[in-house]
């Protein structure tokens, strides 16, 4: 039966409206559900629902805040396996994989429960003994959280629990692609307590985020998506003098396989940061750069690997992978596996998609020495889609890895201390592994990147420096008042 999707403004459930339909990306005639499209006014009434419950919420107890995700935590524990199902069928990850989504959104939730009860700001030592100085954190106000359809579950909660932990208010705008997986999201919300109007929810595809955005009284905007997207969005938000955005938007990112390399241990790293999600993970790699001396057997080691998944249902947990989000998405990445071949790449592997109306693409692996003038391995591609790149020495393996607008992941394979050491502090990147794929976050780690990837403001636990901001607040406990660096308190002059 499929979902009525409805919007909530200020703790009330719209009617419901078949504006849009959520389709299956593996079975695509099949609806997940029908969707109303948010219209300015609705966007309007769910930003001033949640200026208004502002000032509530950031006077409640920051312990009692904390208590919401504590029952949050309990309802996401209940329903694991049926939001796993939920989101397979929805954005076409294998449910193995949004299984493990749905306990990363629950170890967000559990993070910001356990940080309700720790020190959220600073003591700070004066010039002047009499002074006690402190460092606090106040939260902004509205949060406007715009998310992907990638990871419908725990990238919402990376951005919805820091924002409503620190007493701010949030509306919520997922991605038109998942907004089965949003609502019931917001609904679980909804069960676990927190106030009418601390998170609103909206539907739609980019207008009603636009609507978001300009709107004025939103302080923060949160955002993971397209470069395209997020540029727009900073555009809108420059000429607001408070407005702080927290972008992530994808990467070109790179495993570099030295030739000290665990050999197995490389292969899979590759073929796990290569082909997990279908390679729709903006920290997916999709260049593979690989040392001379070993690049030959690599390939053979990694085609044959590749050759082997399995890229089916996403209900079946046997698979490898699923399908790709939408058609246009199966355009794009078939797109760019043309653009390789007129660029005159050496084409590993290519296999012929599966028949049906399903949005499946299997992987294409192509060797190419490094080109910068080369599209396919500069531009995003998001899909199963990998360059395998030979180098000679570390030195160029730098430049090549950083030969890229992006800077988000990166992972390196070898057994040398002083190699990890080159590339941890030469590349550009926000995430970096040693002997492990290049995917694979944690909550309590900051997630973010540099270049085109990213704006300084990472997300996850480390989002708490962005919707909230610092002030300093300083108490005399003297009988008269003594100023630093020796300023004189004299009022009719030297005495």
């Amino acid at each position: 039966m499929p979902v009525a999707g409805r919007l909530l403004i200020g703790g009330e459930w719209s009617a419901p409206r078949a504006d849009f339909a959520s389709h299956e990306p593996a079975r695509w005639a099949e609806h997940v559900g029908t969707f109303p499209q948010a219209t300015a006014a609705e966007v309007s009434d769910a930003v001033g629902a949640a200026r208004a419950t502002f000032p509530a919420w950031r006077r409640t107890s920051r312990v009692l805040r904390a208590e919401c995700f504590d029952r949050l935590a309990q309802l996401i524990k209940r329903d694991t396996d049926a939001l796993a199902e939920l989101m397979a069928r929805e954005c076409g990850k294998n449910v193995t994989e949004c299984r493990a989504e749905v306990v990363e959104g629950l170890h967000m939730v559990q993070y910001v429960f356990g940080s309700g009860r720790l020190p959220f700001g600073e003591v700070i030592a004066s010039e002047i003994a009499e002074k006690d100085a402190f460092l606090r954190r106040k939260p902004w106000g509205v949060v406007g959280v715009i998310t992907p359809w990638n990871f419908p579950f725990a990238v919402p909660l990376w951005m919805l629990g820091p924002s409503l932990l620190e007493g701010n208010t949030c509306v919520f705008k997922p991605s038109e692609d998942t907004p089965t997986v949003g609502q019931r999201l917001v609904e679980l919300f909804a069960e676990a307590g927190f106030p009418a109007g601390t998170i609103n929810l909206l539907h739609g595809d980019g207008e009603p985020g636009e609507a978001l955005v300009r709107d004025a009284r939103v302080n923060v905007v949160c955002f993971t998506g397209s470069y395209d997207v997020g540029r727009r969005i900073q555009e809108i938000s420059a000429s607001m003098h408070d407005r702080i955005v927290a972008a992530e938007m994808g990467g070109k990112n790179a495993v570099v396989v030295c030739d000290d390399a665990r050999f197995d241990l490389a292969v899979t790293a590759g073929v796990l940061s290569a082909f997990k999600s279908t390679g729709q993970r903006c920290v997916s790699a999709s260049r593979i750069l690989v040392q001379e001396e070993l690049f030959d057997r690599y390939a053979g080691a990694f085609v044959a690997t590749a050759r082997r998944l399995r890229f089916g249902d996403p209900l079946d947990p046997s698979n490898f992978a699923g399908p790709l989000v939408n058609p246009a998405a199966v355009e794009k990445v078939l797109g760019y596996n043309r653009l390789a071949r007129d660029e005159g790449v050496a084409v590993l592997l290519e296999l012929e998609r599966p028949a049906g109306d399903g949005c499946f693409v299997p992987p294409f692996v192509y060797r190419t020495p490094h080109d910068a003038a080369m599209r396919s391995t500069r531009e995003e591609v998001f899909g199963p889609h990998v360059a395998l790149i030979p180098f000679r020495d570390d030195d160029e393996a730098v430049r090549i890895a950083n030969a890229t607008e992006y800077g988000l992941s990166l992972a390196v394979i070898t057994e040398s201390y002083r190699r990890m050491r080159l590339f941890r502090d030469e590349c550009d990147y926000g995430m970096g592994y040693v002997n492990l794929p290049c995917i694979g976050a944690e909550v309590h780690l900051p997630f973010g990147g540099v270049k085109r990837s990213g704006n300084g403001h990472p997300s996850a636990a480390a989002l708490v420096s962005a919707v909230t901001h610092p002030t300093a607040w300083t108490v005399n406990h003297g009988t008269d008042i003594k100023m630093a660096q020796g300023l004189s308190t004299a009022i009719d002059g030297p005495p």
